[in-house]
């Protein structure tokens, strides 16, 4: 059922989550509550900028009742994995993680499930996963080719192929004895893949089975089966190295600055560091450390103690999870000992070093530009030709000096037809802000070029009504414009650094979706030609 946001009486006072949508539909926030009524109704007396640039966009609240807490904390983890929506916490390394497909076939293959960009997995089957760091060498895709003789043929032949001729395949193509066979494979398969102590119940089926041959003299068979145990010993023993517990500790330093969170971990294995990351997010609804944790666990191995410098919120509920998933005891704690606490002064000393890199550039740039504000959001402007058929635009967006690059922005060139760049410039900056407000204005714009290009972009800006200070920067020694002024930087300020970095990222952006539309008009064009021959 479907709420306005306005119809505070319609939300349920219930607990389950919600899924936030635009005019399009597109879903732009999905979050959980214990009472629904109650966190919109926070988020609607809420004034923080980011919240309401969320709010701005919404029209329509989807919710989903639930039992309990712990199943609105499963539900909303699974639907932010499947949609991706753009305010949500969005951890980019999760595609590193393997999914595997028994693809729909009749005679299915087990194969590396692959991903499109909009995360929606490529073919059709059944998929699982996440296989994480832990648990990718325990499913070794290979071994349990060879295991349960899978097909890696794409086409199936009409003849048994080399495959069979060495022993990894029965060849179900062309003996139908063999098609039997190959289906209660499939089928022991699927449940290893589900559970993986079914591999434990497969490996005695297969010992008693051989003992079995073994007795009736069929020593072939027997000698089969023995070469299968052996493959899955050798998982058993993969598995048992990676789980030896010896300071199995995963460390959150987590530090907060104008609504954003920055995090850094350090993976304590085998008593060494064994990894690294840094993320950060903004707090805008349900954002919590919770939800970071949650779905930070969804692709990775989870520790026997995970240690923060502050406890999430709902700890028991997430220790509960931890250890329904990974089948052990997981706690989550703050540093006790002399060891745990020197490790995370190590974290935080490296998150203030990471924070600090580049923040006394923004100072720099409020001194040489003579601002009022410190531009703590950059958002810089691009465009790129090819030719009067591809044009487009592009807007790179810093915060505190660093790359915000889940709200970079592209355009397609609509008005302009021919190569004229500050017209293209006109277009896209009055495109991006035409439909927000001055609170959501940046602290700077930035554009690449020169006065010609400034002019443009201070013209839309007029016509809109915005003051926001504006400049421009152009390669030829790096020279900066502002309205009335032109300003060289020496070449070691870290302002300058931070213009330089904004225009360079821009205009990589730019090319990257103009190569993009140029691949897909050729694709289409070669497509069209071959079907015309044909």
């Amino acid at each position: 059922m479907i709420f306005n946001i306005n119809n505070i009486k319609q939300i349920p006072q219930h607990t389950g989550i919600y899924i936030m949508k635009n005019e399009s539909s597109d879903i732009l926030y999905i979050g959980k509550a214990k009472n629904l009524r109650n966190r919109i109704r926070s988020y609607l007396n809420n004034q923080d900028v980011k919240t309401r640039k969320l709010l701005n966009e919404v029209y329509d609240i989807i919710f989903i009742l639930t039992n309990n807490e712990k199943e609105a904390f499963l539900l909303e983890s699974n639907m932010i994995k499947q949609y991706r929506p753009k305010f949500n916490i969005e951890l980019k390394d999760q595609q590193k993680y393997t999914y595997l497909m028994i693809t729909n076939e009749k005679f299915p293959r087990l194969s590396v499930a692959r991903r499109s960009k909009d995360g929606k997995f490529i073919g059709k089957g059944k998929v699982y996963g996440p296989i994480t760091v832990g648990s990718s060498k325990t499913l070794t895709i290979g071994k349990l080719r060879k295991i349960f003789k899978i097909r890696i043929c794409k086409n199936l032949p009409s003849k048994a192929c080399l495959e069979y001729h060495i022993g990894n395949c029965d060849a179900p193509c062309e003996f139908k004895s063999a098609q039997i066979e190959y289906n209660k494979n499939v089928q022991e398969l699927e449940k290893i893949l589900a559970d993986k102590n079914e591999l434990t119940n497969f490996r005695n089926k297969l010992e008693i089975k051989m003992m079995q041959c073994a007795n009736l003299l069929k020593f072939e068979e027997s000698l089969e089966i023995k070469k299968t145990l052996a493959l899955i010993d050798e998982l058993n023993t993969e598995q048992s190295i990676e789980h030896v517990n010896y300071y199995d500790e995963e460390y959150f330093g987590l530090k907060i600055d104008k609504q954003i969170v920055y995090i850094m971990t350090f993976r304590q294995k085998y008593g060494v560091i064994r990894d690294n990351k840094r993320f950060s997010f903004d707090l805008i609804c349900d954002n919590t450390f919770s939800n970071f944790l949650y779905q930070y666990y969804s692709t990775s191995e989870i520790p026997n103690v995970i240690i923060s410098n502050e406890l999430p919120s709902n700890v028991k509920l997430l220790e509960l999870l931890f250890s329904e998933k990974s089948n052990k005891q997981v706690k989550i704690i703050t540093p006790l000992n002399i060891r745990q606490k020197n490790l995370m002064k190590l974290i935080m000393k490296n998150i203030n070093q990471h924070m600090s890199i580049l923040s006394p550039g923004t100072l720099e740039l409020k001194q040489m530009l003579k601002m009022l504000n410190e531009p703590k959001i950059i958002e810089c402007f691009d465009v790129s030709n090819y030719g009067n058929e591809y044009a487009v635009g592009s807007m790179s967006r810093f915060v505190d000096g660093y790359p915000d690059t889940s709200n970079y922005k592209k355009f397609r060139i609509k008005t302009i037809y021919g190569v004229n760049d500050f017209a293209m410039i006109y277009e896209i900056v009055k495109r991006r802000y035409c439909k927000i407000n001055q609170k959501l204005m940046p602290d700077l714009i930035l554009i690449d070029g020169g006065k010609g290009q400034l002019r443009m972009a201070e013209k839309a800006l007029r016509e809109l009504k915005f003051d926001t200070p504006c400049i421009s920067i152009a390669k030829k020694k790096e020279k900066v414009f502002m309205r009335n002024e032109t300003i060289i930087m020496p070449k070691n300020n870290l302002g300058l650094m931070i213009l330089q970095h904004a225009r360079d990222e821009a205009h990589r952006f730019a090319i990257n979706y103009n190569k993009t539309i140029r691949k897909k008009y050729l694709s289409k064009s070669h497509h069209d030609h071959f079907v015309f021959l044909k």
